[in-house]
């Protein structure tokens, strides 16, 4: 078993060498990424519908649990932009039990994903449907959060879930707009923007948190804190029981289901990331154990669900972290923070939690791939592309998936069915057409089909449109580019013999591949054609199809024989009855 397929954390791999020095590099690394999550946990907390402190929660759980069994040496999880609009439709839909439940239900279906080494499949996801719904989701947290961006108010009871609903809400309160809530907004974007240029070494949404509280505190302006709509609490986490019924576990099976690809998606699209920047392998299936364990550890301990996180990971890697030691440094710091100044989180106001969300929508968009995908892609690509990416935001990503991956599938069908072709050779004389020197001579009687492209269900039709006609004696199919059958093929290959043999065509198989040949096997239909009728090339096929023809030239011309005997012996007869009237 390759190193890559262990379930096995990552942290017991790099505990067998590791050194005070890397304790060091971990631990700074781990503080400085604690330090990034901080207001990055809040803000995706508050777009998630629930309160700052689950943000911390689920940094500080889930963190912990997917760095201490995780299978990547520097994963870093906890809430994600990715997640923020499903967990408050999930929340406004069936409460905070019903978002427990489905995370616990994703958290099952991660760990069985895992235990099943299904970590492999996820790269049969197109990247166009990742790209499509990942700027989807950026364009909802950006629609969602315009609101505390301009200070609106909306009239109580006023229906924000769906996007088009925020729209509509947005249109009709636009008179409420709040200048000074605007003028923070703006500052602190201003901040996020600039900020990269002037210091890599602390966040720039750190500066625009502290910024935002003293303008707002000390100018003496109008604008909505946290504290103002939330209650806040420096509690540390403490477990939830869930209150288990079938009715509660059958509602939120789609949505753990949901819960469970997204996290299964982007966390191992973070690890890829990750092995790319420090030139290791990840181990897919643990991460999946991992992710599931850390989901479930989250909502029990008043969380929400979790994620690898590429942003705060690839800070880690940045920063010198180098084992999961890091992360779990980031999480225990994280309860320091909680327990010590949680209390100064109601003073962050919203303006600067929404421009915070609004990069974090925008690094998310990877709008320069979108419109490269746009220009370049092929035309079913691109459909799958602006489908999946439209769907994301009038409808929801569970939607979105199904329907991007039902027509990436039948588009990719179509396209393979396309490239999929039988075509007939051109029989020569050498002796009649000398310009045809390219061309392999064939027997008399003898027809060669060539097949290009795997058979299956979108094209087996093509193997009955063969045509022969009274002439030809033997069909070669010649298989070499096939490089797999599916059972409708099969049938097709089985209606064709039977066909053949009606007509008294013998069929022979050239350079049959090994997928084909061991379909072909259990189907029973090399022991139908006969063992001696499937030749390992073309060149074998066509001497095999001489001796073929020769053997029913010799058995036509042996019933001719037989046929001229019976005529000459009824001739016979009628002279010796004839005979015998005289």
């Amino acid at each position: 078993m390759g190193s890559k397929d262990k379930i096995k954390p990552m942290l017991f791999s790099t505990m067998k060498h590791y050194s005070g020095k890397q304790f060091v590099t971990d631990f700074i690394s781990g503080i400085i990424v604690a330090i990034i999550a901080l207001p990055l946990s809040i803000a995706l907390a508050l777009a998630s519908g629930v309160g700052p402190e689950e943000g911390i929660y689920t940094a500080i759980v889930a963190g912990f649990i997917i760095s201490f069994f995780g299978g990547s040496r520097v994963q870093i999880a906890g809430p994600t932009a990715a997640f923020a609009t499903i967990v408050a439709g999930i929340i406004a839909k069936n409460g905070m039990e019903g978002m427990i439940l489905a995370t616990i239900v994703a958290g099952v279906i991660l760990i069985l994903m895992g235990v099943l080494r299904l970590g492999g499949l996820i790269k049969f996801i197109p990247y166009t449907i990742t790209t499509g719904f990942t700027a989807g989701i950026a364009v909802t947290i950006l629609i969602g959060q315009i609101k505390d961006f301009l200070g609106l108010t909306y009239p109580q009871g006023t229906a924000t879930i769906e996007t088009s609903d925020k729209v509509k809400a947005l249109v009709n309160n636009i008179g409420t707009f709040n200048k000074e809530a605007l003028l923070v907004g703006a500052i602190s974007l201003l901040i996020l923007i600039v900020w990269p240029w002037i210091s890599q070494k602390i966040p720039g949404s750190l500066v625009a948190v502290i910024v935002g509280i003293i303008v707002v505190k000390y100018s003496g302006m109008k604008v909505n804190t946290i504290g103002d709509l939330y209650t806040i609490s420096s509690h540390l986490p403490t477990f939830h029981a869930p209150h288990f019924t079938m009715s509660g576990l059958s509602a939120a099976m789609s949505d753990g289901f949901t819960i469970a690809i997204l996290a299964a998606i982007e966390s191992l699209l973070s690890c890829v990331v990750a092995d790319s920047m420090i030139n290791s392998h990840h181990r897919s299936n643990m991460e999946l154990i991992a992710q599931g364990l850390g989901n479930i550890g989250s909502v029990l301990f008043g969380g929400i669900p979790a994620t690898g996180a590429i942003a705060r990971t690839a800070a880690n890697i940045k920063n010198g972290g180098r084992t999961p030691v890091a992360g779990m440094v980031h999480s225990v710091l994280l309860i320091l923070v909680l327990v010590l100044l949680m209390p100064y989180a109601a003073l962050i106001p919203m303006p600067t939690i929404a421009a915070i969300l609004f990069m974090v929508a925008y690094n998310m968009c990877q709008w320069r791939t979108f419109v490269h995908l746009c220009k370049t892609a092929p035309k079913s690509d691109i459909i799958v592309l602006v489908v999946t990416f439209v769907l994301t935001i009038v409808f929801d990503l569970v939607i979105a998936i199904e329907i991007g991956m039902g027509l990436a599938i039948l588009l990719f069908m179509k396209r393979m069915s396309e490239e999929s072709a039988i075509t007939g050779w051109v029989s020569y004389d050498p002796e009649e057409d000398p310009d045809g020197m390219n061309l392999k001579p064939l027997p008399k009687g003898v027809r060669v089909y060539e097949i290009s492209g795997p058979m299956f269900f979108g094209d087996a039709e093509q193997i009955a449109a063969i045509e022969f006609n009274e002439e030809t004696n033997v069909i070669i199919l010649r298989m070499r580019g096939v490089p797999a059958v599916d059972a409708t093929a099969m049938h097709s290959l089985e209606q064709f013999f039977e066909r053949c043999k009606r007509h008294n065509v013998k069929l022979v198989l050239s350079h049959v591949n090994e997928q084909p040949r061991h379909t072909m096997e259990k189907d029973g239909f090399v022991e139908m054609v006969g063992e001696e009728n499937f030749r390992p090339h073309i060149d074998a096929a066509i001497e095999w199809a001489g001796e073929l023809v020769k053997e029913i030239e010799n058995e036509e011309k042996q019933e001719e024989k037989k046929e001229s005997k019976k005529e000459d012996h009824k001739d016979s007869k009628k002279h010796n009855k004839k005979e015998e009237k005289k």
